[in-house]
């Protein structure tokens, strides 16, 4: 979105919006103090939100709608309404990237909470939704404080597809189930549980298929994402559906990228059709910024501004990110391109969303029964906010490898301590992108600190680029001096960013040189800590002895070094999980990230994306992480070794047989095999119960991720994923302690394949469930009558 923010801030200077805009600390509208407008039907309360809107859009004119089109919304003074900035993001923490949102004063920062991607790998769903209150609490806050709006452009829950994507960092990884997953706990965070009233409206972006930004002259607002009906409906859409039906966000936004040749937020299908036919979203639905701008000018979509205008309004687009809809839907009406009604449509949406914040109430902070009002100053970067963000930096970190125990390290053993490496003492690289101004940062340095009586610094290389090796001598001179010795090295903004694809896997530059040197010169273990966004080819190190020790820290927020040394010295036992594929560099050779196909194909020597589809060699799996205890998993013996579960179709569809039905319920083609239509079954309460006994067989507490993967019948000629994830838990034991777990896995949700028209279908037979090393088969069959 950062492509906009330039021309879009000299035109709110030019339109005087700052003058008139309101951000909090005063009435948006509805100012009991105005006589012209407290009695008016859309000022009171007690009326249902829709005959208040209604109300609302009765008494503007076409030129005051089309100004509330766009994300600086400028005011209606004889209505009483002020301006108001739609753009504010808060993807891990309250973000300033968004121009509604503005840091000083009583709100000098506030809580930077790891990248999403770190967060991921704690497959938490409660520390996710934790994070969102958090976030809203202090969004809240500064809304109060006339600092912020209360429109939240976060998360963004596209998939990692491509290990090379510079925004791969903002997302939860390459797992539809993991993503939508989040999506959905985090939303929930967000928006809060007032029943249709709202703590802050979030937003899921980029619908759809948004995974390039600029790679090899290709650019996220030229590509035309080529992607079969079978993926978009089993990989791309997956997020967007969950956080839309069952996390209820308030927006979603389109991307910048065609869909098969159409803009995606000129696509009534994508839009229209599916988000808000199918999905039920109730809210609205925003451009990513300049993006209808984008589609004419760039792509030249359409031949006129205003039919660009007209396109995007009839899809389904209710807010322009940019200031596009402000300047051309008047003269689209005009034109005779678009109707009144389209654009009160549009608007329903976005005013009604406000109504649900409590903007058109007599209380600034929501209604005047509002406990949010009561939030301020105090509540942003408390010391319990900045507790949870140590706790959700420790249990992201991953540990990739513990050679011979190198790890943990002792207070005892290991008082004199070598940190090196460009990362060493970073601070705003552990924040990430989107990310606000922190509270304050812990660096791996300054957390090391506290644990060890004695440390030696040498940044080993002046930057992650590491150009040369300049710095080597003084870094190999520590190592030799240290009774251990910790690198923290990896990738920054530098190289992984929004708009800033990455060329390869490698550790950029000289690092890799650096690591060897300094692991064959030190004196005791060495442990390589890794901040990225994206997975890096790090098998050098994997497959060298001399480093005891790898850790994956992802960005991990103001409190990141903190939490990086409780790992390392055992404070914490480490309990994150990749969720992501670890390629090695080989797997990019011919791969162009253009090419958006999920399955591989051998005989074009494609290799098929993520864990689902590829097969080939890994540096780590997705799920892989080790602890510094050791977990049990059994089933109990009372559970027999097949669930069978019978599959009954709704009153509209039956058969007699399998090989023969009176509609396409059953498909027993030689192309699918036996499979019911998602569509034709009785799904409320199909799902399948197990019981998991996780048992700690080490003397260390720690938490301990049950991941479920399910590989279905292969059937005919299709191509299902060769295994899917279908359910996670996260489990605390103690030492020597063990914990039942229950796993739901609902039939037609987790169950389900995509065939190659896009329909999800149900196939017969046995789905092996995989669960570690344990299985276990549930068997499926039809109904009989």
């Amino acid at each position: 979105m950062a492509a906009a923010s330039i021309s879009l801030i000299c035109l709110f200077l030019v339109l005087g919006v700052f003058q008139q805009s309101c951000q909090g600390s005063d009435s948006f509208a509805c100012n009991p103090k105005d006589a012209r407008t407290k009695d008016l039907p859309f000022c009171r309360v007690a009326l249902p939100i829709q005959d208040r809107v209604r109300d609302f859009f009765a008494r503007l004119t076409l030129q005051e709608k089309v100004k509330l089109l766009v994300n600086t919304a400028l005011p209606v003074p004889r209505l009483g309404i002020k301006g108001y900035e739609w753009w504010s993001e808060a993807l891990h923490g309250v973000s300033n990237v968004g121009p509604g949102t503005k840091f000083g004063g009583d709100f000098p920062g506030a809580t930077s909470f790891p990248q999403v991607i770190t967060t991921a790998a704690s497959f938490n769903a409660s520390l996710w939704e934790a994070i969102g209150r958090v976030v809203s609490d202090e969004a809240r806050a500064m809304y109060n404080g006339g600092v912020a709006g209360l429109t939240f452009w976060s998360p963004n829950v596209n998939i990692l597809r491509d290990p090379r994507w510079g925004r791969g960092q903002e997302t939860p990884g390459e797992d539809p189930l993991v993503v939508g997953r989040y999506a959905a706990s985090y939303v929930r965070g967000l928006q809060g549980n007032d029943g249709n009233l709202l703590k802050v409206a979030a937003c899921c972006k980029h619908f759809t298929a948004y995974d390039l930004d600029n790679w090899n002259g290709v650019d996220r607002f030229h590509f035309n994402a080529r992607v079969s009906k079978q993926d978009m409906e089993e990989t791309f859409d997956v997020p967007f559906k969950m956080c839309v039906k069952e996390g209820k966000v308030a927006s979603v936004m389109c991307s910048y990228n065609q869909v098969n040749g159409v803009p995606t937020c000129a696509d009534p299908n994508l839009l229209k059709k599916t988000v808000r036919a199918q999905w039920r979203l109730d809210g609205y639905i925003v451009s990513d910024c300049d993006s209808v701008g984008v589609f004419y000018d760039s792509q030249h979509y359409t031949s006129t501004p205003e039919e660009a205008a007209a396109d995007a309004i009839k899809a389904g687009l209710d807010l322009d990110c940019g200031p596009f809809l402000g300047v051309h839907s008047e003269e689209a009406v005009q034109k005779g391109l678009l109707k009144e009604v389209d654009i009160d449509n549009a608007l329903v949406n976005t005013v009604t969303v406000q109504m649900r914040l409590g903007m058109f109430d007599d209380n600034a902070a929501g209604s005047s029964s509002s406990s949010y009002a009561r939030l301020g100053p105090k509540d942003v970067c408390s010391p319990a906010h900045q507790d949870l963000a140590l706790e959700a930096a420790t249990q992201g970190i991953v540990l990739l490898k513990n050679h011979g125990l190198s790890l943990p390290l002792s207070t005892r053993r290991h008082r004199t301590l070598a940190v090196i490496g460009p990362n060493s003492d970073a601070t705003l690289t552990m924040i990430g992108n989107y990310a606000g101004v922190a509270c304050g940062y812990t660096t791996p340095l300054q957390g090391l600190g506290k644990y060890a009586s004695r440390t030696l610094h040498q940044p080993g290389c002046a930057d992650v680029a590491c150009a040369n090796d300049t710095l080597f001598g003084a870094a190999i001179d520590a190592a030799r001096q240290a009774d251990a010795t910790v690198l923290v090295m990896g990738l920054d903004q530098s190289i992984e960013a929004e708009f800033r694809d990455r060329v390869g896997l490698l550790l950029p530059g000289r690092q890799q040189d650096l690591v060897s040197k300094v692991a064959a010169a030190s004196k005791g273990p060495t442990v390589l800590v890794l901040m990225s966004g994206g997975p890096i080819d790090v098998s050098f190190a994997n497959n060298d002895p001399r480093i005891g020790g790898i850790l994956w820290a992802g960005y991990p927020g103001q409190a990141g070094g903190a939490a990086i040394a409780r790992v390392l010295f055992g404070t914490t036992n480490p309990g994150g999980k990749l969720p992501m594929t670890w390629y090695p560099q080989e797997y990019l050779r011919n791969l162009a990230m253009t090419a958006m196909e999920m399955r591989s194909s051998p005989s074009k020597g494609y290799p098929g994306r993520t864990y689902r589809f590829y097969k080939g060699p890994v540096v780590y799996p997705f799920g892989h992480g080790l602890s510094y205890t050791k977990f049990v998993q059994t089933i109990p013996n009372n559970v027999p070794s097949v669930t069978v579960v019978s599959i009954a179709l709704d009153g509209r569809h039956h058969t007699t047989s399998l090989n023969k039905t009176t509609t396409t319920t059953i498909n027993d083609s030689s192309s699918f095999g036996k499979a019911i239509r998602v569509t034709h079954a009785k799904c409320s309460k199909l799902s399948v119960g197990l019981d998991v006994d996780v048992r700690n067989v080490g003397n260390r507490d720690g938490s301990h991720t049950l991941l479920v993967l399910s590989s279905p019948p292969r059937q005919g000629g299709w191509a299902p994923p060769h295994k899917q994830l279908v359910a996670f838990e996260k489990v605390y034991v103690p030492a020597n302690t063990q914990r039942r777990v229950r796993i739901n896995i609902h039939v037609c949700k987790h169950l389900s394949v995509v065939d190659g028209s896009g329909i999800r279908r149900i196939p017969m037979g046995r789905h092996k469930l995989h669960i570690g090393d344990l299985m276990h088969s549930v068997s499926l069959q039809p109904a009989t009558l």
